[in-house]
């Protein structure tokens, strides 16, 4: 992982997908720990399931600071009520301008039932157009997988999308590999 402020938005380490299609939407990560160039972990498991099922989370940095970050968006889900943006722009008030929490080295990608956000430690709270977002070192990788998938595999459903789209940055990204971890809401609003 690089510590460059020019290159934090890029984790090395992972790879997060999340899609939204039909009356689902899913999220999926790989397993893959890296520290330098050597794997440490194949298995590690980087989505969440939070506020009771409602959300879905998952990150790509520093193991430890996005176990910190689900923590309090856990809490902010609490306090908010299950409002999902609510929770997302307080936390990442907090993260930009806690003295520890700015510290923090992470970015996450949180759905719920209907909205797919990306939140990163400078402020940003982004809902990207499109039913696709990813982060991690092979998130461009699986945002373009997904994306053409989208527009020709019409038949496929979020899920089978996202596994593909994951599978494709693995053979591509060495930063992550096959164990992929996915969970998924039904019902959503399209």
């Amino acid at each position: 992982m690089t510590h460059d402020s020019d290159q934090r938005s890029t984790w090395h380490g992972t790879t997060i997908i999340s899609v939204r299609k039909g009356d689902e939407v899913v999220i999926a990560g790989d397993g893959q720990v890296t520290m330098g160039s050597c794997v440490v972990k194949a298995t590690a498991r980087k989505i969440r399931v939070l506020s009771g099922g409602n959300a879905l989370a998952g990150f790509a940095g520093s193991t430890a600071d996005a176990l910190t970050l689900f923590e309090k968006l856990e809490t902010k889900m609490e306090q908010f009520q299950g409002q999902l943006i609510r929770a997302c722009v307080e936390l990442a008030k907090d993260w930009r301008t806690d003295k520890y929490l700015r510290r923090l080295e992470a970015m996450m990608a949180v759905v719920d039932r209907q909205t797919s956000l990306i939140l990163s430690g400078n402020g940003d709270v982004l809902e990207p157009e499109g039913g696709v977002i990813s982060i991690g070192s092979g998130g461009n990788y699986a945002l373009a997988a997904a994306r053409a998938l989208m527009e020709t595999a019409v038949n496929l459903s979020a899920e089978k999308i996202a596994l593909k789209a994951m599978n494709i940055a693995a053979d591509i990204c060495i930063y992550t590999n096959k164990n992929i971890t996915l969970e998924k809401l039904t019902g959503v609003d399209k």
